[in-house]
């Protein structure tokens, strides 16, 4: 083996022999006869007439061997002079620019007001992306003259043949409204590959990235052909707790959120994802299996059952039931979803953990708070006790915080949170809690700081379905801009008015959140299957439905898959908007 040392000298003398080599190709056109002075030396000799001393040895063996005497005749060559190519002049308007970290090449095109296929031509070599330190050329333009990048905006890249009519359709940003933002387009137009500044709320279908809106990606749109989808699940309808008989004490049951309930919302939900499927031309099919929620009946259906051909199950909705079915031989080799349950689930190749772990998005929260709170803020945290050990984190990356501790009845003192609040800083307030009483107590007192000279805005790392309470005023959580990362995102639009509506045709009533649920969960499901026969696709981005966001990712150190998919959202009035991560 080679060592380490043998290698760099290898390396080093192989280097040594090409400069020898490069210089060997040169001849002197002339010599000049030197004789050697006392004193004088070959370094001094070699600076003073503009060679190497390696030059001026070659030709004078005769010095290696006894060294550099007085009175030495020398021979000293005469190259060539090489004149260096002149830099060709940049044409008029243009001047040179080096790339800096984290800009792209719409960035670049927006602030210099070009098309990106516009900065391509003056650059081909930056066909295939931009590299820090790159010199590259750019139009010439006065600072005054340049756009700056506002955080507060998305931006757009404008495809071939749109106009404003087509864009407002797409974004939801009327003609006005984007002359208004983009002044340029008076004079302009719409050009074809201009980057356009667009109002954070109109994102339409398409979702951010690195503040440019981008193409969601839409899987069917590429389903394979001829591709049947086969899907099986384990729901707890225990069909045996059920008394046919009795009318009164059926109707009753169901009337409760329980199994049976959320048994049923889950399959109806099921079966409209397998109809909206059919309707994009993905061919499904799916077989229910009673749990009931009991191991006994698990085992004794899987073995009952012929399970060729089918590519994923559906639950158990318990975790412990999943875990011992994952395990089954006969499904060992088929992907198991755990479709609802945010409790773990035993990890292996064929699981899929759906839903999101809230460790990892308060892990997240931390990390987008680093990106929102600094020392030109005044920062409030307030955490009741058990929350002590988020809030002890949060004063240890903001030593400058100031921690409010909530009195004994889940409230705090209004004339503590008045003194502490300043009308000259923005008011950051990290608020950690699961108590009815205190967010309902703190939402209202911070609501009523809000004014033209004092400006609040409230966060969690962990925001709980106690915010939905009808006793919490959403009007409050819009005037202090309560911002959180969640699961789901309760979105009002086209496509869930027309879910709802199909819903209640099919079924007779409204959807509830867990048939709303199985219907992202199931359809999600078919659309990568369709897709390439697969769930874990590292070629897909997040992908989105009603209320649900999907980002299957490898559990890290373990076998299995987990969903780290979430929104990022913040109440603007009475609206919930997702914001820009």
């Amino acid at each position: 083996m080679i060592s380490f040392v043998h290698m760099r000298y290898t390396v080093f003398f192989i280097f040594l022999f090409c400069i020898s080599s490069l210089t060997a190709q040169v001849e002197p056109e002339r010599f000049i006869n030197h004789k050697v002075n006392k004193k004088e030396t070959l370094y001094g000799l070699a600076r003073t007439y503009g060679v190497s001393v390696e030059q001026i040895l070659s030709y004078n063996p005769l010095v290696e061997k006894i060294g550099l005497k007085k009175r030495m005749q020398l021979k000293i060559p005469v190259y060539p002079k090489i004149e260096e190519p002149k830099p060709v002049p940049l044409a008029e308007g243009l001047e040179k620019y080096l790339v800096l970290p984290k800009e792209t090449k719409w960035r670049l095109a927006y602030r210099y007001g070009i098309t990106i296929e516009e900065l391509e031509k003056l650059n081909p070599q930056i066909l295939d992306g931009l590299k820090v330190g790159q010199e590259i050329v750019i139009p010439k333009r006065l600072p005054s003259e340049t756009k700056a990048l506002e955080e507060a905006f998305n931006y757009y890249k404008v495809k071939p043949k749109e106009g404003f009519y087509r864009l407002e359709k797409k974004l939801g940003v009327s003609q006005a409204d984007l002359v208004a933002l983009n002044p340029d387009l008076t004079a302009s137009g719409l050009q074809e590959g201009m980057i356009l500044k667009i109002p954070p709320q109109n994102t339409g279908d398409l979702e951010v990235k690195n503040d440019l809106l981008v193409e969601r990606v839409k899987l069917q749109d590429s389903i394979l052909d001829n591709n049947v989808v086969q899907l099986a699940a384990f729901l707890p309808f225990k069909n045996n707790a059920i008394e046919m008989d009795s009318l009164e004490k059926t109707k009753a049951l169901l009337q409760k959120r329980n199994l049976h309930t959320i048994a049923l919302d889950f399959y109806m939900g099921m079966v409209l994802a397998v109809k909206k499927a059919d309707s994009l031309g993905i061919k499904s099919s799916l077989r229910v299996f009673d749990s009931y929620n009991r191991k006994d009946s698990i085992r004794l259906a899987i073995s009952r059952t012929n399970w060729e051909g089918v590519q994923c199950v559906v639950g158990p909705l318990i975790p412990s039931n999943f875990n011992y079915a994952a395990v089954q031989p006969q499904l060992t080799n088929i992907s198991m979803i755990s479709p609802l349950s945010s409790k773990a689930i035993k990890s292996n190749e064929n699981t899929y953990q759906s839903v999101t772990d809230l460790k990892k998005i308060r892990v997240r929260m931390l990390e987008y708070l680093k990106t929102q709170v600094d020392t030109t803020q005044n920062l409030l945290i307030i955490a009741d006790t058990l929350n002590f050990e988020m809030a002890d984190r949060l004063e240890n990356e903001y030593p400058f915080a100031h921690r409010i501790r909530p009195e004994e009845g889940g409230f705090v003192v209004p004339d503590v949170v008045d003194s502490l609040l300043t009308d000259s800083l923005p008011n950051k307030v990290i608020f950690e809690t699961q108590d009815l009483n205190l967010v309902a107590n703190v939402t209202s007192l911070l609501n009523s700081q809000v004014s033209k000279e004092r400006d609040v805005q409230l966060f969690t790392t962990l925001r709980t379905a106690i915010y939905e309470n009808e006793n919490i005023s959403q009007k409050h959580l819009g005037n202090i801009r309560f911002t959180y990362l969640d699961r789901k995102h309760p979105k009002d639009n086209l496509a869930k008015q027309e879910i709802k509506h199909n819903y209640q045709s099919l079924w007779g009533e409204y959807p509830s959140k867990d048939a709303i649920r199985a219907y992202d969960v199931t359809l999600d499901l078919i659309l990568r299957l369709g897709y390439d026969n697969a769930i874990y696709q590292p070629v897909l981005g997040p992908t989105d439905y009603i209320e649900n966001r999907f980002d299957y990712q490898p559990l890290s150190n373990q076998s299995g898959y987990e969903n780290v998919g979430y929104y990022l959202l913040q109440h603007q009035d009475y609206r919930i908007v997702e914001i820009k991560k």
